[in-house]
């Protein structure tokens, strides 16, 4: 079999180790690049289809296709351009007739921006956010959401596909747009079950029994199916994705509902609350802890 194409990756955390490991799975060499250093250590040694680039324009120079996935569109800008536009990103190097993934959770309306500025240098942007947390990405079974030009989106699906399934959402900024609003049906139904569970054991009924049921009842969702058990009753509080960042993206979603002029009068109230916990328990809290921070709101006042 040909060599396959060497995919630059930058942002090696939580979701991009694991995807990166994925990528070389399927035979793909990676390169990676992370402002932590101690983050792409391990790698060196793993399989030489791994390279660390010492930069990000070197990465760009080696690369047509990068995969982005960073925390925010601002960093995904910066990585791109550089501090402020000044240079240094890895766009600098980017050939023409390449193609940048950012499947960060970014802002859609910054997506489409960034889509144009790259499209006047010839170079292609798919935004292909994902879902399923630290587990899906580690198995290669994440939901990837997929927006942008169809014959962009045909360039890179085999690359995609070694870290999940593909969803084509429509034109560029979709895939971030849908991430944002499933993150928000996805929070809405964490705090309705945190609630829930912690109502019903005041009342007395017991926390294991009311999740088998809410399972085998119209209440079943992603909380009550991989959550609660795992994480949630027995406190560990330790899903891998954090608080901060579901807030992120629940905060993007009613953000994108204001620009839109459409009053989504839950929306906004799942991210305000979603808000108040996250200043309540701190920026390293798991998103699963708004059960602990429920829990905690329901002692008795001294």
């Amino acid at each position: 079999m040909a060599q396959r194409e060497r995919i630059g990756l930058v942002g090696v955390g939580n979701m991009g180790g694991p995807m990166a490991r994925c990528l070389a799975k399927a035979e793909f060499p990676v390169m990676l690049f992370d402002t932590k250093k101690e983050a792409t250590d391990p790698f060196r040694s793993e399989t030489n289809l791994f390279t660390v680039a010492p930069d990000l324009p070197t990465l760009g120079a080696e690369c047509r296709t990068v995969i982005t996935m960073l925390p925010d569109s601002k960093i995904v800008r910066a990585a791109t351009f550089g501090m402020d536009g000044k240079g240094g990103g890895f766009g600098s190097r980017l050939a023409k007739g390449s193609v940048v993934i950012d499947m960060s959770s970014s802002y859609p309306i910054d997506t489409q921006k960034l889509g144009a500025e790259l499209e006047a240098k010839g170079i292609a942007l798919v935004d292909a956010p994902v879902s399923g947390g630290v587990p899906k990405a580690i198995t290669g079974q994440l939901a990837i959401m997929a927006g942008g030009k169809a014959s962009d989106i045909d360039r890179v699906e085999g690359t995609l596909k070694a870290m999940g399934t593909v969803h084509r959402t429509g034109p560029l900024g979709s895939g971030h747009a849908m991430k944002a609003l499933n993150n928000y049906v996805s929070a809405a139904g964490l705090v309705a079950t945190a609630e829930a569970l912690v109502v019903g054991q005041r009342f007395g009924l017991d926390g294991h029994v009311m999740t088998k049921v809410l399972n085998a009842s119209t209440g079943k969702n992603n909380s009550t199916e991989n959550k609660v058990e795992r994480y949630m009753l027995n406190h560990a509080f330790n899903s891998g994705f954090a608080l901060a960042l579901m807030d992120k993206d629940v905060g993007m979603a009613s953000r994108l509902a204001k620009e839109l002029g459409i009053d989504a009068a839950e929306l906004g109230f799942v991210s305000q609350l979603l808000g108040r916990i996250l200043a309540d328990l701190g920026p390293a809290a798991d998103h699963t802890a708004v059960y602990g921070y429920a829990e905690k709101k329901a002692q008795p006042k001294v």
